[in-house]
């Protein structure tokens, strides 16, 4: 493996957990015949899809000479490293060591390989350690395991660290502010009261004294990957259909880098579906990325030890909440801290 239980519960947090799923990229960044090289819970992996649509996640790194695969030649259903042509295929086997036929390399499996799944437009993917490399059962977000669902997927790289990206949408409050001007988070009180509600699968941040007007709650939810849903009330000009939802998830690119997603539903049917992806395609998927980028340039603006210098208040106890959770999880996975 790769990842490791010798790795701090410090290196863990900032660079993201293990034993669970994580999103890495959307699918349509590795088209059939193709390979990429992707970075995730900084280490370098390796994405390639067979002609018929099969993909498969590789560490990004020769079992030879640990050169990277990634710049190899795509044979069909392996690769073939361009240092010494040594052929590793999808599950990490070496095929062929074609610079010594019969080398005790051939038939081994050195190269570790991450179970994959692809859901609405996005490639998951197991990040396990030594300790824990079959995969935990993963229940998908509702919304995007609902046919009756139409979703749209917004993906973007940031320059923060990934739980930066968490904990600002464990922050219903900030909607009143940063995306006042924004058209649908201008009405509202700029004043609230949070709470937080336990769930069988993670917790609720919610107002206490407004519902059905703004970014007025959020939940937490840890089903083998770790995902918020959120709901926001449209006005009738965003056309038919149910509350308008997000779905957000974070991927731990390194220790400075997140890729961000982020599933735009409604709850629409027939021709009330032909509509609204019809309406969010010409008008409204402009105004969402205006939103998205008014979340990245605070969050970039934020200084890299801006959770060590705070004063936090009431409005924070979903943060506080989620940090707590995930510092506890990476001493968990942490050998090297009990060792020390």
């Amino acid at each position: 493996m790769t990842l490791s239980t010798r790795d701090t519960a410090e290196h863990i947090y900032a660079n993201g957990l293990r034993n669970t799923w994580h999103p890495v990229v959307p699918s349509h960044f590795v088209k059939p015949g193709g390979l990429r090289r992707v970075t995730a819970l900084g280490e370098n992996w390796l994405l390639f899809r067979k002609s018929d649509g099969t993909l498969s996640m590789l560490a990004d790194r020769c079992p030879h000479r640990g050169a990277p695969l990634s710049l190899g030649k795509h044979l069909g259903d392996r690769v073939a490293c361009w240092y010494h042509g040594v052929e590793v295929d999808g599950t990490g086997k070496v095929t062929s060591v074609p610079g010594l036929p019969g080398c005790n390399l051939e038939g081994k499996t050195l190269v570790t390989a991450l179970p994959v799944r692809e859901v609405a437009g996005a490639i998951l993917a197991y990040f396990g350690d030594e300790e824990h490399p079959e995969p935990v059962e993963l229940t998908l977000p509702d919304p995007l395991a609902d046919e009756d669902i139409s979703a749209f997927l917004c993906y973007a790289e940031w320059n923060v660290p990934w739980r930066f990206a968490m904990e600002n949408l464990l922050d219903p409050m900030h909607g009143a502010f940063l995306h006042h001007d924004s058209h649908t988070m201008y009405d509202g009180d700029t004043t609230a009261k949070f709470r937080i509600r336990e769930t069988d699968r993670g917790y609720f941040f919610e107002k206490t004294d407004q519902r059905g007007v703004n970014f007025d709650w959020v939940e937490l939810c840890r089903t083998g990957i770790d995902w918020v849903d959120l709901s926001i009330p449209y006005p009738p000009s965003a056309g038919p259909g149910g509350a308008f939802g997000i779905v957000g998830m974070a991927c731990p690119v390194d220790a400075g880098r997140t890729g961000v997603f982020f599933w735009r539903y409604r709850k629409v049917q027939d021709w009330q579906r032909d509509t609204w992806r019809f309406l969010y395609r010409t008008l409204i998927e402009e105004r969402h990325w205006a939103v998205l980028e008014q979340d990245r340039t605070m969050l970039e603006g934020l200084p890299e030890d801006a959770d060590q210098q705070e004063n936090l208040y009431q409005h924070d106890l979903g943060i506080v909440r989620l940090r707590r959770l995930l510092q506890a999880q990476a001493k968990q996975q942490s050998k090297a801290d009990a060792t020390a």
